[in-house]
Parts: structure tokens; sequence; C-alpha cells
């Protein structure tokens, strides 16, 4: 319909009930498109390496491939964890602050997808992230998840948990209704939520008072 529908909208809006707010001005329409994942033969698209000085090589694919996608591990779909050591001590003392005080995170799209990785930087820190971050906790800290699938894999030597939210951006981004269609902060969010942290991974402020 375009800008004439969202201005006669608007208009209406704003000379009848007070307190109308908008997210963007009246806008003219836009491409609407549904992207869905696939996998095409390594031949189909050219790989070129660009080198420091410029040149480009091209990088031809290989003789001998598997077929079909490799086996992956079974997510974690609930309940705890252990960490690579066993189960951990009784908890000790903690500090109140945002996740991101001790763990990185970065997020995107895959599709209707939101794939979210969370990553501690030292042992200590993984150790804990992988006991603490559960399904369910993901669940409580990201309400929009509740009711999706979300799958966890564990990627100790990256330090690291990878979680798949299925269906949070409906079947794509330019089909999304979210304000963040391409989940690219849903990681930020995750890191902005206020929790209990263990007093041994925060990080000493300057002049060493917490």
């Amino acid at each position: 319909a375009g800008r004439a529908f969202s201005a006669a909208a608007v208009e209406l809006a704003l000379a009848s009930y007070p307190g109308c707010t908008l997210t963007t001005l009246p806008g003219d329409a836009t491409p609407y498109g549904v992207f869905t994942a696939d996998t095409v033969p390594q031949s189909a698209v050219e790989h070129v390496a660009v080198l420091p000085s410029g040149g480009r090589v091209t990088v031809p694919p290989p003789q001998r491939c598997l077929e079909g996608p490799l086996p992956l591990p079974d997510p974690i779909t609930g309940g705890p964890s252990q960490h690579l050591s066993g189960q951990r001590d009784a908890p000790g003392e903690v500090v109140r602050g945002p996740l991101g005080t001790v763990v990185g995170a970065r997020s995107g799209d895959k599709g209707g997808d939101a794939n979210l990785g969370v990553w501690a930087r030292t042992d200590d820190g993984y150790a804990w992230l992988r006991d603490w971050l559960t399904v369910d906790r993901v669940r409580e800290l990201l309400p929009e998840t509740a009711l999706l699938p979300v799958e966890r894999y564990d990627l100790p030597n990256l330090r690291a948990v990878n979680l798949v939210v299925r269906g949070l951006l409906g079947q794509g981004v330019a089909a999304s209704t979210r304000f963040d269609p391409q989940a690219k902060a849903l990681g930020e969010l995750l890191r902005a939520r206020i929790v209990d942290l263990p007093a041994e991974l925060v990080p000493e402020p300057a002049g060493g008072q917490r």
C-alpha cells in the first residue's frame, strides 16, 4: 500500500487519542522476502583468496569430500551440565552484576532461527558458564525464547556454549516483526541481564575496590 496508507493511519491516530508514539516515521513500502538455509555444491561457488598484495588466487573445490553433513552431537535441551573436571563445589561469594562482566557473546540470524554464541575468558570461567547457562536459564533470562525450541551445544576448545533458538525470527529477516530482526543484539541483551556472578571471576576494578 505504501506511504499513502501509513500516512493516513498516522494522521488518524494523531487526530484522535493522546499519547500516540511511533517507532519510525511513515514510509514507503519495503520489500518482503522469506529466506531459508540450504546447501549447494562447492563447485557452484567460486572460492577466491585475496592476498595482502592484492593478488587473487582461485581455490579449486576439493576432489574428495564426505557425502552429506557431518554428524553433530546431540543438543542439550534442559537441566544442568557438568564441567570438564566434574561437579562444581558449593557456591562461594557472589557479586550481583551484568552477565557480560565475565562472558562475551555474539549473535545473528540463520533464516528464521537465532544463533547465539557465549564464551568465557578463562578455564574457570568456562567451567562456571557450562554449568550455569542451561537451556532453562536462557529461557528465564530471555523470556521471548520461553515457548521456542532452544538447542545448546558445548564447544570446550573455544570455552564457549552455542545456542540455537528455533523460530525466534519468524520466517526470516525480511519477514520478522522483531525490533532486532537479525538477532544482532540478542547476545548483548543476554550480557546485560543482572545475575549472581562468582566473585572470583569478576575482574578487579581500577583501584582494587569491588
